[in-house]
């Protein structure tokens, strides 16, 4: 699996969206003027990234189903 590109890509998306995630709740954690200026942002982007990740993850169930 590991020598599949589109295994690694959708790892890549998945990492991306832990990273994004993490990030929100750094900021929630933390609270104040960071918090109230992104938190809808990084929460928009985090759902894009995951339905990204999704979607690739379906790709690759797809096309590596035998």
């Amino acid at each position: 699996m590991l020598d599949d590109p589109l295994f690694l890509v959708a790892a890549a998306a998945c990492l991306v969206v832990v990273v994004i995630l993490l990030i929100g709740i750094g900021g929630f954690a933390r609270g104040g003027e960071f918090n109230r200026k992104h938190a809808n942002r990084i929460m928009r982007w985090r759902v894009i990234a995951q339905a990204i990740a999704v979607a690739l993850i379906l790709i690759f169930v797809l096309f590596s189903g035998k």
